[in-house]
């Protein structure tokens, strides 16, 4: 009988043995996980940092063209738009309908302030936001797609601004600047960078 009881208590001794090592084992890995934490997040920017302004980049070799990318700087929506051909000629022809159309009253780096908006014809980069009230334009490249004479651009829904696809605004919208253009770079063929050009951070 004596036996029996000796066996049991080193069966119960080392049923918890094991139960405080494997305690000992999820405490310290729990431990290690919020100290992790913090060295793991100081890899990437802070919210703070990012708020500041820092550089965004983004890969333009998958916009495909005709479409557009929406990458956020600044916590602000950028209209990074590839510009086919036929989207290009169409920015021609209606300057007489637009209240800016030589960008002289409205917000853009010296690289920018032409007809196009842009330092090449093919991309278009524009801060997404309505010059008007702040909302958001959407994007209605197709011509006629609003009106017969439509040239194709970008049409806000909320106060019926209208910008064409150099982000110039058409007479008639609320918003009486084009949309503004932000600093932004080529560090090579598939980069934008958004935020910096030669002179810096915006």
């Amino acid at each position: 009988m004596a036996d029996h009881a000796v066996v049991a208590e080193d069966e119960v001794d080392l049923s918890r043995r094991k139960f405080l090592t494997g305690a000992t084992i999820a405490t310290g890995a729990v431990g290690a996980a919020f100290v992790a934490v913090p060295f793991i997040e100081s890899w990437s920017p802070s919210e703070r940092a990012r708020a500041a302004g820092l550089p965004v980049e983004l890969d333009i070799s998958k916009i495909e063209p005709g479409q557009m990318a929406v990458p956020v700087w600044r916590k602000t929506p950028i209209y990074v738009v590839r510009r086919t051909p036929e989207m290009v000629a169409r920015v021609a022809g209606h300057d007489g309908q637009l209240k800016d159309p030589k960008s002289q009253d409205s917000e853009q780096p010296a690289y920018a302030t032409n007809t196009l908006r842009s330092r090449t014809e093919e991309y278009l980069v524009l801060i997404g936001v309505c010059t008007h009230l702040g909302c958001l334009p959407k994007q209605r490249f197709a011509a006629g797609e609003l009106y017969p004479s439509w040239p194709g651009g970008f049409f806000c829904p909320c106060h019926g601004s209208r910008f064409d696809l150099a982000g110039r605004v058409f007479d008639g919208s609320p918003a009486s600047t084009n949309l503004r253009v932000p600093r932004y770079s080529f560090p090579n063929p598939r980069t934008l960078l958004i935020g910096q050009d030669e002179k810096g951070v915006a």
